[in-house]
């Protein structure tokens, strides 16, 4: 069984199902992307996973344990980093302090893995103490990335991780992200940027109207002449 995982999953928002009979799984280590058309259900498997939206069947598990009932804070505590696309820094505050708020989970002496983040964003360090909304968009994401982190997660989960940001900052993102997997840690994403995004993935999933449409390595995907003629542009 795969790290995390979710498994039939099947739900949405009031009556109508928005996911059907989804699976999604990444193991520790890998980059897994999800990607797929606008409305295709990318989003809501992701909060399906990290619990912000219930299943009408189907099931959650990370490690050997089923987490389906758990609450979005039980699943942080668990070992779930999740990274939202919006939303996901405290403006007012400083970046060290906004650092400070992912470890508040922690008991233990988090000065270690403060370090790592800043040596993963080394302009975090050297703005550490600027407010968070003074900083550029690429920067924020760092910022939020680098917050999920100080939870010390087995699994990262990133929403749209390179919306509204520069090619440039995209690819050094993306580098930061291959950083991270190559620690350990499981890296889960959902992605517009698809052919970016597959091209630094393990596996990828394709997902239309909440299904999955293809599962393959990225490579393969990217390979794909049905996948790139109707996902990627040809």
């Amino acid at each position: 069984m795969s790290y995390l995982a979710g498994l039939g999953m099947t739900g949405g928002y009031g009556g109508a199902d928005i996911l059907h009979e989804c699976d999604i799984a990444v193991e520790k280590g890998e980059i897994a992307v999800i990607v797929g058309p606008n409305g295709a259900g990318k989003s809501t498997a992701m909060k399906a996973i990290f619990g912000m939206l219930g299943l009408r069947e189907g099931k959650v598990t990370l490690g050997d344990r089923d987490i389906t009932a758990l609450s979005p804070q039980d699943r942080v505590k668990a070992g779930m980093g999740f990274v939202p696309q919006t939303g996901n820094v405290f403006t007012t505050m400083s970046v060290q302090e906004n650092l400070e708020m992912g470890a508040f989970i922690r008991d233990d002496d988090f000065t270690g893995t403060m370090d790592q983040v800043f040596d993963l964003f080394p302009v975090l360090k050297e703005k550490r103490r600027q407010p968070a909304g003074e900083l550029s968009g690429g920067q924020r994401q760092q910022v939020a990335v680098g917050r999920a982190l100080m939870t010390n997660p087995g699994v990262l989960m990133l929403d749209e991780p390179t919306a509204g940001v520069s090619p440039i900052v995209m690819d050094e993102l993306f580098d930061r992200i291959l950083e991270v997997a190559a620690t350990g840690i499981a890296i889960l994403m959902v992605e517009q940027n698809a052919r970016q995004a597959l091209s630094i993935a393990d596996r990828g999933y394709v997902l239309v109207q909440g299904r999955n449409r293809f599962t393959d390595t990225g490579e393969a995907l990217l390979a794909n002449a049905e996948v790139r003629a109707s996902f990627l542009g040809g």
